[in-house]
């Protein structure tokens, strides 16, 4: 698992699984969450276009990290959710905890 940010976009790529997810990877995701709430912007788009496979434990990873967003007054978008991810949510019942950009 990879992420590299663009202005208020946090690009995901790769395995979004219990052994993508490394150390480094979670500091990432905490180091472009810090700079969009030391910004102006107050939302940020969560491009899943890239992952390639998830589970249980990746999507525990991102619910946890978007409720820490909200928490911050940054309010998280998925955009690009490949239909893997999508039935991965809907399998598990967590859909409507994810809300996808319209515009995506």
């Amino acid at each position: 698992m990879a992420i590299y940010s663009e202005d208020t976009v946090a690009h995901l790529q790769g395995d979004l699984t219990h052994s993508g997810v490394t150390h480094s990877i979670v500091s990432s995701l905490a180091v472009s969450l810090q700079q969009i709430v030391s910004g102006s912007e107050k939302n940020i788009r969560i491009d899943c276009g890239n992952v390639r496979v998830t589970d249980s434990s990746g999507l525990q990873l991102l619910d946890v990290w978007m409720q820490c967003a909200r928490f911050r007054g940054v309010e998280p978008e998925l955009i690009n959710l490949p239909d893997s991810l999508q039935h991965a949510l809907q399998g598990m019942g967590i859909g409507h905890c994810f809300a996808e950009a319209a515009a995506a």
